[in-house]
This record gives structure tokens, C-alpha cells and sequence, in this order.
């Protein structure tokens, strides 16, 4: 069935998706992808959110063998459905928070403080607040939320203690990327010695965020944060966990011979007219690795096989914040194809119903095949072309490679983006023109339901 489902479109050269079985079992239903933009608009995000468990208990047993305590906290901001928090905390895993409002959507749902940790990169007061009164785990990040921190504390006159972890800005070096999370080792020290800096908190274990994927350089950092550790805990606190944050590696694509040819394509293009395979010829200078072959499990493997002695050795908790990973395979994006154009110098176009941002994150591109479902009309002859979108810029392209339909194309038809949960559809998305945000649906039984996300204002009241 996949084979028929990626004849109607592929990029050139191809990259063929991996299609979990429920997205299968869709795109074969052409009737039922049309019905659903009809209700509920385009484009659409679809989620079925049964793949999370089976991603975090790849996490899991290399941890078990490895005799390491592990807690995973699904990364909200990779995906703002409720759905995805729901699916989380009913597979036994946390929630990572980074606003006031996730935070008070996870507490809605009924997860328990305990199961939250609140690292938002940059924490208002009003966030601080809500942490301190739910008794929420808090990420500080730098020293001057360290006295907003404090300063709340103080107006509380509370007896008792708040948990905290101290987030690390590991050394730089050939392995290690400057990063603008954290503060040093030192710098930390030095604030915990300061008289009245820990009142009415307590540390309780150390985190870090790396750019990046590279195991080894995880594992510096992991032995930077042990000494951390040592250092707090000789000063009398008692720190229990260590958080290497998220950044776990996953594979879009099955096929590392595709991927290998893609770039040899890619390198290559310009040499000859008409060969192009992204959108000018541009070169693609910032994109995920698609295909990678140390992933999730056997990643953690890797990495345990470094720093397990040094984790049991302090009784440590090792935590972790994934979000792309432990979404592999859950989540797909339909559009409705409206135009077939071209550009005033030949090239030719495919409009769909939706703008760039709905299928984007900090990449320079979406490198997975889009799934033809027809559903149109007349579809045009055999053609190559590239998909544009809503917004009124020339450059509105929803994917920079250049695709292929063998069958052609119909207005009407629906084009599929497998894979789209994990940070695609919403870290980036915008509703300019005032286009309204995408609607989302979760699986239910045998169908899909709106997800309760939908009817919460992004505005502020």
C-alpha cells in the first residue's frame, strides 16, 4: 500500500516518508480526506497519538540495562494539542512546560505538579507565580530570574521550599556549540553561596540544553553537570537528578541510500538547465538530518554506555525533554490543492490551501515527500513543479524541492505532509492575512475528534 500511496507525488529526487499504519489507513480513504477539510478547513492536522508510548519505551530500555532511573517529560512546545499531553501522562511521562499557559493547560488536564517541569526560556513573573502556587518544578535559567525568583519567594513569606534545577551553559569547545541557555558552573557557585540567594527554594538537580544531536558531546556535558553536582552537594544541598533536555535523534526517513542521493543531487544541481531540484537552485544550508542512523534507543544506548557508572555512582536520575522524537509517527498534515499556475518565466506551480508556516520549523526546509490523495477533478498531464502557499510573498513556497506528479494534478486534490507532530505544524505558525490557524484533530475510536486546544484564544484577555 505505501508504494501506491507515494506513485501520485514524489521530489527529485525522491524521499518517501514512513507511514505508521493509522496514516496508511487515511490516505487510502480519499471520500474520508476530502470530508475532513470540508468540516474542519485546510490545512488540517491529524494526530493519533498511540506511537508516544511506543517511542518513549525505546528511551526506557537501554536505561533499565543499564541500571539508570530515567523520566522523560514530553515537550509541549513541540506540539500544543491537549491531546499530546493527555497521551503523555497516560503512558506514565511528564509534561515540559515553557509558558504560563502551558503550564496552566497541563495543571487543567490534571497532571500533578510532580509531573512538570517548567523550562521556558525566558519566565515572566506572572509564570513564576503560577509555578510557585502549583509547587511545579522550575528550570532557572540565568541570574536575573533568579532574583525574580527570589523576589516572589519573599513576598510569599511562606515557610517550606520550592524545587528548582540550575540549568548549565556547558564549555564551549570543538564539540560543544555556544549556547545562549544557562549560566556556567562558577556562576552558579558563586550565586548559592550568596547569602539569602537559595531562601525558601531547594535544588534539586542540575539541566542542560545542547544544539544538536552528537552523543559524545551530550556525554561532555553530562560529565560537566556531574561535577556541578559534587560541588553543590559538598556545599550541603542535595541535588538528585540530572536533565540533559531534548535534542534525542530520530528518522523521518527509512532509506539512508535516498537521503545520501538527495545531496549528491543537490550539490550537483546547476550544472545543467531544467535540473534543479529546489526552488532556483538555492542550496539548503540549514535542514534536520532526515536520516540518521544513531536514533532514540540506540542513541541512548550509546550515550548510557558512557555515563551510566558516573549516574549510579550518585544515585542520579537521569531526565530528559523530548519532543520530535517521542512524536515520530504521530501526526500528519492534509491540504487542499486549489491552482495550477506557473511563474512569469516558465516555472511551474501547484497553490495549495495553506501558508508556509503551517509546515516549518527552524530548517530551511520540510524534506519528506507530500502523499497525492485524489480527490479533484480533471488532473492535469504529467508534471513537475514546486507547492506554493496563501501568504502574498513571491517566495511563498511550502516545500523548496521540486516535485514530481506522474499523474498530474487536480484542483481539488488533497496533499498529504506525514509526520508533521513533532514541531512542524505549530512552532512556527502564523495566522498574517488573518488566515485562520489550522484546525486540529485527534483519533477517537475509529474517527477524529476536535482537540480542546482549538477553542482557547492565543490572545491575550
Amino acid at each position: 500500500m505505501v508504494e501506491d500511496l507515494n506513485e501520485g507525488c514524489h521530489g527529485l529526487p525522491p524521499l518517501p516518508a514512513r507511514l505508521e499504519p493509522w496514516m496508511q489507513e487515511v490516505l487510502a480513504d480519499a471520500e474520508g480526506c476530502a470530508a475532513m477539510l470540508e468540516e474542519h478547513g485546510s490545512p488540517l492536522n491529524l494526530h493519533d497519538f498511540s506511537a508516544l508510548a511506543r517511542n518513549a519505551a525505546e528511551l526506557e530500555r537501554p536505561a533499565e540495562r543499564a541500571g539508570v532511573r530515567l523520566r522523560i517529560f514530553a515537550a509541549r512546545k513541540a506540539n500544543k494539542t491537549l491531546g499530546m499531553m493527555d497521551a503523555a501522562h497516560a503512558a506514565g511521562h511528564g509534561v515540559d512546560v515553557g509558558s504560563y499557559r502551558e503550564l496552566a493547560q497541563a495543571l487543567d488536564r490534571g497532571i500533578p505538579a510532580a509531573d512538570i517541569v517548567v523550562t521556558a526560556a525566558v519566565k515572566p513573573r506572572p509564570l513564576l507565580r503560577l509555578a510557585l502556587d502549583s509547587g511545579a518544578l522550575l528550570v532557572l535559567d540565568n541570574l536575573d530570574e533568579a532574583s525574580s525568583l527570589a523576589a516572589e519567594v519573599a513576598d510569599r513569606q511562606e515557610t517550606g521550599s520550592h524545587p528548582i534545577a540550575l540549568r548549565l551553559a556547558p564549555t564551549p569547545d570543538e564539540l560543544i556549540a555556544p549556547t545562549r541557555f544557562g549560566e556556567s558552573a562558577s556562576t552558579w557557585q558563586d550565586w548559592a553561596r550568596e547569602p539569602g540567594a537559595l531562601q525558601g527554594l531547594r535544588i534539586e538537580g542540575v539541566h542542560f540544553h545542547l544544539h544538536g544531536y552528537d552523543v559524545e558531546a551530550r556525554a561532555r556535558a553530562v560529565g560537566e553537570s556531574t561535577v556541578l553536582i559534587d560541588a553543590l552537594r559538598e556545599a550541603g544541598h542535595r541535588p538528585w537528578f540530572l536533565d540533559i533536555g531534548g535534542g534525542i535523534p530520530m528518522s523521518y526517513l527509512d532509506d539512508a541510500g535516498r537521503w545520501d542521493a538527495f545531496w549528491v543531487a543537490h550539490d550537483g544541481q546547476g550544472r545543467a538547465p531544467g535540473e534543479e531540484v529546489t526552488w532556483r537552485g538555492e542550496r539548503l544550508r540549514q535542514v534536520y538530518p532526515y536520516h540518521q542512523a544513531l536514533t532514540r534507543g540506540a542513541w541512548m544506548e550509546e550515550l548510557l554506555r558512557r555515563v551510566a557508572r558516573d549516574l549510579r555512582a550518585r544515585d542520579l536520575e537521569l531526565r530528559c525533554e523530548p519532543g520530535r522524537s517521542l512524536l515520530d509517527g504521530c501526526g500528519m498534515t492534509l491540504a487542499r490543492v486549489v491552482q495550477r499556475t506557473a511563474t512569469s518565466d516558465g516555472i511551474p506551480l501547484v497553490g495549495v490551501e495553506m501558508n508556509r508556516t503551517q509546515c516549518r520549523s527552524t530548517s530551511d526546509d520540510f524534506l519528506v515527500d507530500p502523499v497525492l490523495v485524489r480527490t479533484g477533478g480533471a488532473a492535469s498531464g504529467p508534471m513537475e513543479g514546486y507547492l506554493v502557499g496563501a501568504y502574498c510573498i513571491e517566495a511563498e513556497l511550502i516545500l523548496r524541492r521540486r516535485l514530481a506528479f506522474p499523474g498530474g494534478v487536480a484542483v481539488g486534490d488533497v496533499l498529504a505532509l506525514p509526520n508533521t507532530a513533532g514541531y512542524l505544524m505549530h512552532i512556527l505558525e502564523s495566522a498574517s492575512h488573518q488566515l485562520p490557524l489550522a484546525s486540529n484533530v485527534v483519533k477517537e475510536g475509529t474517527g477524529f475528534r476536535r482537540d480542546g486546544v482549538d477553542a482557547l484564544s492565543p490572545m491575550r484577555r
